[in-house]
């Protein structure tokens, strides 16, 4: 993900060792948290999603949403996706990989294709890729229209990603197309009764489908996803929902998706949410260091855990962001790091705090505020584009906010 991930995984490693000198009551609260922040920011890839729904039901179009720009392409005539196969569809903000299967139901079959029926197509390809959720996808028009049958489809994937990969994969149901629904010329937002009434009955069908098969879910999500292209260019689009339905998929994916989906959604009340659940784990990590024995000499862990932190905050932004480059923000905005120490160097000394976690004790309440202050800076910086100055600022004033709230709580 980011140039010199490779070391940073040797530390973190090497920190997670360490850990086993403490007693198990912190030990093993600082391990949760340090894996935490392992797979978001140094396991982290593009989720896998297997997208269900009859043919018509807009699976290209919703991909296309998401990415908030042209990736896939939309059949019109025939069906236009083939055999099932893992597609990773890319953008310089990020990548999903999808398993684009024919419609459930669909009628043409694809000359590639061994298998008549639709789901044994479906089982071979996740066969020996495990998708990380099934997003189902059913056209607001569509949702009584032999809608049993595709449930139980989604319950017989389900079964066999469960007995094949020993998984209870999660399904995100999806109502398409709501544009269609009366009154069409309605934009969003929509405001009239009627139309907020027609999607209601839409969502509630499906929910009810699903919830009547015991396949769980906490809600049905409807959307409108239709835009017009010129080329790569949107000359128009409809989205609604589009930002509820990528932030309720970072919710039930695995934790090392979550920056990979918050940065390819270019959604910014997304990557901020996500960047601060990055900047909470990685200030009670810090705190928790920082209340062992460590010594003076050793704040290593600290440092390069906050690197860490701010390399991920600048990838959910966009940015292909280097170690250089985290290293000369964080020392603009005034934090003393070295520019010239290398991983390799930092990952021996660390070799030094496994041996001997002992030594002087640097403060919880100044390690906790000081990252979370780094990490409010880079917000502003990297994902709201503000200025160096301005993050400088936002950095003096929360590590002096956040001292406060963390003494008055910990007292």
């Amino acid at each position: 993900m980011v140039e010199g991930h490779e070391h940073l995984n040797i530390i973190v490693d090497t920190i997670l060792k360490g850990l086993d000198k403490l007693p198990a009551s912190l030990g093993d609260r600082l391990k949760k948290d340090f894996v935490m922040l392992k797979e978001l920011v140094l396991k982290s890839r593009p989720p896998r999603i297997l997208i269900l729904g009859r043919r018509g039901a807009g699976k290209s179009s919703l991909v296309n949403a998401i990415f908030g720009t042209r990736v896939a392409s939309v059949g019109s005539v025939i069906s236009e996706t083939g055999t099932p196969s893992w597609h990773h569809y890319d953008s310089s903000s990020g990548s999903l990989h999808v398993l684009d299967t024919r419609g459930l139901g669909d009628l043409t079959k694809p000359e590639s294709s061994n298998f008549e029926d639709a789901l044994d197509d479906i089982k071979c390809a996740v066969d020996e890729t495990m998708p990380d959720a099934i997003l189902f996808l059913c056209k607001a028009k569509d949702v009584d229209a032999r809608i049993a049958e595709d449930i139980e489809n989604i319950s017989d994937i389900r079964a066999f990603i469960q007995e094949k990969h020993d998984y209870d994969i999660p399904a995100i149901a999806t109502v398409t197309q709501v544009d269609e629904l009366d009154p069409k010329r309605e934009e969003p937002p929509y405001q009239s009764s009627t139309k907020k009434k027609n999607i209601k009955d839409s969502v509630a069908a499906i929910f009810k489908a699903l919830h009547d098969a015991n396949i769980p879910l906490t809600k049905v999500i409807p959307v409108s996803a239709y835009a017009e292209y010129e080329g790569d260019v949107r000359t128009y689009d409809n989205f609604w929902n589009i930002d509820v339905l990528v932030e309720y998929m970072v919710n039930i994916l695995p934790t090392c998706t979550h920056l990979t989906l918050a940065r390819l959604s270019k959604i910014k009340k997304l990557q901020r949410k996500t960047a601060r659940i990055l900047i909470n784990t990685t200030a009670a990590i810090c705190a928790g260091l920082a209340a062992t024995p460590v010594p003076v000499a050793d704040i290593i862990p600290i440092t390069m855990t906050q690197i860490t932190m701010t390399m991920g905050i600048g990838f959910i932004s966009g940015r292909e962001l280097s170690r250089p480059t985290a290293l000369e923000f964080l020392s603009a905005i005034g934090v003393n790091i070295s520019l010239g120490v290398g991983f390799r160097e930092l990952a021996r000394a660390m070799v030094k705090w496994v041996v001997s976690v002992g030594g002087l004790m640097i403060s919880a309440a100044v390690a906790y505020s000081g990252t979370y202050a780094i990490g409010e800076s880079a917000i502003a910086y990297f994902i709201d584009d503000r200025s160096v100055e301005e993050a400088k600022r936002i950095h003096n004033e929360e590590k002096k906010k956040r001292k406060k709230e963390y003494e008055a709580e910990n007292k």
